[in-house]
């Protein structure tokens, strides 16, 4: 006779093919009969066992019948009825068979399926905040949930458009986030973010204090379909996707698939996965065996936005100049971007276009929401002529719940939108011409910046923060008073004059294009002073004979605590075989008439007269193991005591990544730095692994917070000013040490 406390279970194997003929497997009790096999309307197995009011159930699943029992997923489980009690799968089956069973408890002699310490029974009586199939820690209704039991329940955990002026066009559609930890071990935890509270996935760690290294954590969200068909053929389907450049094996989507299933017991055969556009589609169609021999069912662009041609994501309107993007690009605040796929991260921008659809929950479409720009996915933009015609001209764009409207705008218009977000007087930025020679950096101090450049400056000035030997590179600053003599001898300040005063290029951006082309081509080709070419010749030799040397620029007008004007300049690596180092200072001199510089200096009232070039000279790195970003504060995903990390292998910088890079983003304590997440890892590594390691996190860690501190006292700041942090770009050089590049302001 069975033991009191041993479970009694029944197995079953469904073998689809010879439906309804079902082949029993020998019953660890035989008192325990199935009494009924069968497949519901739903397209779900539905098993059928005699039962006790003093008895609750747990059905389980595998797909093959080989292997240890504890490979079986418990996937339902309920109290006992009086007669017979029949347990639902929430999926549907395989292709060609799949095998149940079903183990049988006493109420007074509970077991714990999910491994948590607390019994089923205790999780049974409490399931809006306990689930005995889940092992997850109870949190919060007003966070989130570890269980979803009904549409009602999803409806309240769902964001929905409540702002009239913003998110009319959500008002019927429901969208709930998820979160699976320890997705790589045996006892995988799903928690379901209230996303009426918490929009975006680490404001929701924060309030639950979940802080995880990143191996088995995926995020993503699952969105309600009311009116696409669902593989049961009834109405309403929810889809849940993973994050836009998640790129996960099947075998991951399949556990994600099933973890999410038995966490929401009221589905009935309508989970379908969408596999995104950018990284999951493609592998999808590498893997779509697997997929055909599995119950993972798909839903693809064309099933759910065939006949979608538009769909406001944020309903606003703005004016800007229509860019046509690829993704390592960088836009301005002026431009209306037209993304054919959607970048990892978005800037502030003008206006949004996307060839892809986007949820409304997206982080493109947070950050339109947040900026307050006009936000939509129209099907083929680039194609569509009213469209495709205005590519590179300045645009009037309304996204609105019915339609877009997107027409040629005025320079007055557009400068007459903009307007509230200028600078209401001309600014002039300081330009420093006393200091006349090219100094080492261990010579430049930090008030030399308005001579030098910040870049320059704060390099140098590390020197002094008694960071690691070899960290902050050795080199040169060369002053703006050598930029300033070039153009003087060269007579382009008259072609300047003549530039800025010509109200016809202020009409038209290509003309002005043209224009700037043709002022960098003439500085180029421009002669140098005698002395000027002696004493960049003298520098050329401090780095030995065969040297790749990088020039950076350091202008006047960038690295500001209230203006970053990153990405606006060139710098360039000269290499021996290029001959003077003149060539290459001479390019990044041209690079202070960059359209997107000019623009961006004419946006802020910047005076262009002022405006002035320095170049931040040093040894180049070859081979780097990866760059990265790092800020200190987390401006992304708002946490508080974290730094944020953006890290690229090899040369794959973060600050210009390739069209398909997806850099590892970690998040460190400021205070220890062995504690941190791993928010998204790089495409770039094999999975489960990081570009950065543990030692490397707890060595930035350290830096940065010298870093941070040290630079609030050269800014005159108190230690706990809000709304201060460093942006610092680093390198993990050859050999793995971290060398770091440049430091400046973080814009806020």
């Amino acid at each position: 006779m069975t033991p009191p406390s041993a479970p009694r279970t029944a197995r079953v194997l469904i073998g689809l093919l010879a439906l309804p003929l079902f082949s029993l497997l020998q019953a660890q009790n035989p008192d325990l009969r199935i009494k009924e096999i069968r497949i519901d309307a739903h397209g779900s197995v539905a098993i059928t066992v005699p039962s006790t009011t003093q008895h609750y159930y747990v059905l389980y699943h595998r797909r093959e019948l080989d292997g240890e029992s504890n490979t079986d997923l418990a996937i339902r489980i309920q109290y006992g009825e009086e007669g017979t009690t029949t347990l639902r799968d929430q999926l549907g089956t395989y292709p060609d068979h799949g095998f149940y069973r079903v183990a049988e408890h006493r109420l007074n002699d509970p077991a714990d399926t999910d491994g948590d310490g607390v019994d089923d029974v205790t999780e049974l009586e409490d399931t809006r905040s306990l689930n005995p199939l889940n092992p997850a820690k109870e949190i919060d209704f007003n966070d989130g949930s570890v269980i979803i039991h009904d549409r009602k329940t999803f409806r309240e955990m769902s964001y929905q458009g409540t702002d009239v002026l913003i998110d009319t066009h959500l008002e019927d559609l429901e969208f709930v986030k998820f979160q699976i930890e320890n997705s790589h071990t045996a006892h995988p935890e799903v928690y379901f973010l209230n996303t009426e509270t918490h929009r975006a996935h680490f404001r929701f760690m924060r309030a639950v204090n979940i802080q995880r290294d990143g191996p088995g954590q995926m995020r993503g969200e699952i969105i309600f379909h009311p009116h696409v068909t669902a593989p049961s053929g009834q109405a309403g389907v929810y889809r849940f996707e993973f994050e836009p450049n998640d790129n996960y094996a099947f075998e991951r989507v399949q556990l994600g698939y099933e973890l999410l299933a038995r966490a929401m017991p009221f589905l009935r055969n309508n989970l379908m996965y969408y596999p995104m556009p950018n990284a999951a589609l493609p592998r999808y169609h590498r893997e779509k065996d697997l997929y055909d021999d599995s119950r993972v069912e798909i839903i693809l662009e064309e099933d759910l936005f065939g006949d979608i041609a538009y769909l406001p994501l944020n309903l606003k309107e703005g004016y800007g100049r229509l860019r046509l993007m690829d993704l390592d690009e960088r836009p301005t605040s002026r431009d209306i971007v037209l993304y054919r796929s959607l970048p990892n991260e978005l800037p502030r921008v003008a206006g949004i276009i996307t060839e892809i659809p986007q949820t409304p929950l997206s982080h493109v479409n947070l950050r339109a929401i947040q900026d307050g720009v006009p936000n939509a996915f129209i099907r083929n933009a680039s194609d569509l002529a009213p469209i495709a015609s205005l590519i590179g001209k300045q645009v009037y764009y309304n996204v609105t719940i019915d339609g877009y409207d997107i027409r040629l705008a005025s320079p007055e218009e557009v400068d007459a939108h903009f307007e509230d977000l200028r600078p209401k007087e001309t600014q002039v930025p300081v330009r420093d011409l006393s200091l006349t020679e090219i100094l080492p950096l261990s010579e430049i101090r930090f008030q030399d910046s308005p001579a030098f450049g910040v870049k320059t400056a704060n390099l140098a000035t590390m020197h002094t923060f008694n960071l690691p030997a070899e960290t902050v590179p050795q080199g040169f600053g060369i002053p703006f008073y050598f930029y300033d003599e070039f153009m003087k001898h060269n007579g382009f300040g008259a072609d300047v004059d003549a530039l800025l005063a010509d109200a016809e290029l202020r009409e038209d951006p290509d003309a002005l294009d043209e224009a700037l082309d043709d002022l960098r081509d003439a500085i180029k080709d421009g002669t140098m002073p005698g002395w000027m070419r002696d004493a960049l010749g003298t520098l050329q030799e401090q780095f030995g004979t065969g040297a790749s040397i990088r020039c950076r620029s350091s202008t006047n007008n960038e690295d500001l605590p209230g203006f970053s004007g990153a990405g606006l300049y060139d710098s360039f690596t000269h290499h021996p075989h290029e001959g003077h180092l003149s060539k290459s200072i001479k390019q990044v001199y041209a690079s202070l008439w960059n359209f997107r510089a000019y623009e961006e200096r004419d946006f802020f009232r910047i005076d262009h007269r002022a405006a002035a070039m320095g170049v931040l000279v040093h040894n180049n790195f070859e081979n780097e193991r990866a760059n990265g970003v790092a800020v200190t504060t987390d401006p992304f995903y708002q946490t508080e005591g974290n730094f944020y990390l953006n890290t690229q292998v090899g040369e794959d910088l973060v600050t210009n990544p390739e069209g398909d890079s997806v850099p590892e983003e970690i998040l460190i304590d400021k205070l220890n730095g062995r504690k941190f997440t791993v928010i998204r890892s790089s495409n770039r590594v094999p999975d489960g692994e990081q570009i950065l390691s543990d030692s490397h996190l707890e060595t930035l860690r350290d830096m940065l917070r010298r870093i941070d501190a040290s630079f609030r006292t050269k800014y005159q700041l108190l230690p706990w000013t809000p709304n201060f942090a460093m942006e610092v770009e680093f390198k993990i050089t050859q050999e793995g040490t971290i060398s770091i590049k440049q430091a400046r302001p973080w814009v806020f």
